[in-house]
């Protein structure tokens, strides 16, 4: 999403994602994961080197699902070879960025738009290097920007929620009040409005007001315990499905709806919570999914055949081209009614037609 301003903070957006064996790997650019090609010391090859923000390789959501990117990429062209180095503090982000032009890298992308202003930073001292970055607009004619209409597809999943919550209360909270967390929560609390527009009902939303720009953060995206307090508080108000836009402190928000009985669901975000987190399956009602891998791979394998990555436009993913979308209903597909459903899939046309506008003003500009 757009680049963050502000204070500074160190932390990672991140969601539910993939979990990949390659999560033990690298503290320095000079370190490859054991998955990488070997054929990074010929000439033939594509260095493809990635950057994660602070949430780390294995954070089951952003990092997690760019680096699936990369790895796909090279069974697309054998000659990338992929790397990343992972950063434990904002302060590692500009020297491990340098680290990689250092190598001559041919790709250098940074995960995230924490990560903004430092990969505009070393980009601008490195015209001939050639960079991406993922949720973020940091312009350069060397930086290649992939950002998401997130708020589009968590938009149909407020309508979802609403639909299927029993009480009449949905909850939202986000880890840190910063634009790529904030966009799922507009899009969320539209969608509610919507169901209860076109419904004459009055489902509530609670931690998230969209006109004032307020609501719940954990100021955490690695705490379950946070996640969990806050979910506790929510239920206790009434709420039976919950939005968690929080990564890993979200796992807590899952817990308690797996101790729930069945009363309460999540809807996850970034990567299907079925795949990412498989042991909270039974719970995960469908995911905001934003299709980072497809995005990075696309990119990746244009740049390994030599052909140009336009930083005008660059990537937006809609749910139009599958940038965003619901991920399946999974273990809840026959538990939502049949007619709830065929609302969401018109909704979703009437979303890419332009019939329905979502709008958020922390979505790409």
């Amino acid at each position: 999403m757009r680049p963050v301003r502000g204070k500074r903070i160190l932390a990672i957006l991140a969601a539910g994602g993939l979990t990949l064996a390659a999560a033990a790997c690298g503290d320095a650019p000079d370190e490859t994961p054991s998955g990488s090609s070997s054929s990074a010391a010929t000439a033939a090859a594509y260095k493809a080197c990635m950057v994660t923000d602070t949430g780390g390789i294995d954070d089951k959501s952003f990092n997690a699902s760019a680096w699936a990117g990369m790895q796909a990429a090279k069974t697309q062209a054998p000659n990338v070879d992929p790397s990343y180095v992972a950063s434990t503090a904002e302060a590692d982000y500009e020297p491990n960025l340098r680290g990689f032009v250092t190598k001559k890298c041919n790709f250098i992308l940074s995960v995230g738009g924490l990560m903004g202003d430092a990969t505009k930073k070393v980009s601008d001292e490195n015209k001939s290097s050639q960079f991406a970055i993922v949720d973020s607009g940091s312009t350069g004619a060397n930086v290649y920007p992939m950002q998401f209409a997130t708020q589009q597809a968590a938009f149909l999943a407020g309508y979802l929620a609403a639909g299927y919550s029993k009480t009449g209360t949905v909850a939202t909270f986000g880890g840190l009040k910063i634009p790529p967390v904030t966009i799922f929560m507009d899009g969320f609390a539209d969608g509610v409005a919507h169901y209860n527009q076109v419904k004459g009902k009055s489902v509530k939303v609670l931690g998230w007001d969209k006109a004032k720009q307020a609501g719940s953060f954990a100021e955490d995206f690695a705490s379950p315990a946070k996640g969990k307090a806050l979910a506790n508080t929510f239920v206790g108000q009434g709420a039976d499905v919950i939005l968690p836009v929080a990564g890993g402190t979200g796992l807590g928000a899952a817990e308690v709806a797996q101790g729930s009985s069945g009363k309460v669901s999540i809807i996850w975000v970034d990567q299907d919570g079925c795949k990412s987190a498989a042991q909270y399956c039974s719970v995960f009602l469908t995911t905001v999914v934003k299709n980072i891998t497809d995005a990075v791979e696309k990119a990746v394998v244009t740049g390994a055949g030599g052909q140009p990555l336009s930083p005008t436009p660059g990537y937006l993913g809609t749910l139009e081209n599958n940038g965003v979308e619901l991920a399946p209903y999974n273990q809840f597909d026959s538990k939502i009614d049949a007619g709830l459903k065929s609302e969401v899939d018109a909704l979703k046309a009437d979303v890419i037609s332009g019939k329905v506008k979502v709008e958020s003003a922390n979505a790409p500009k």
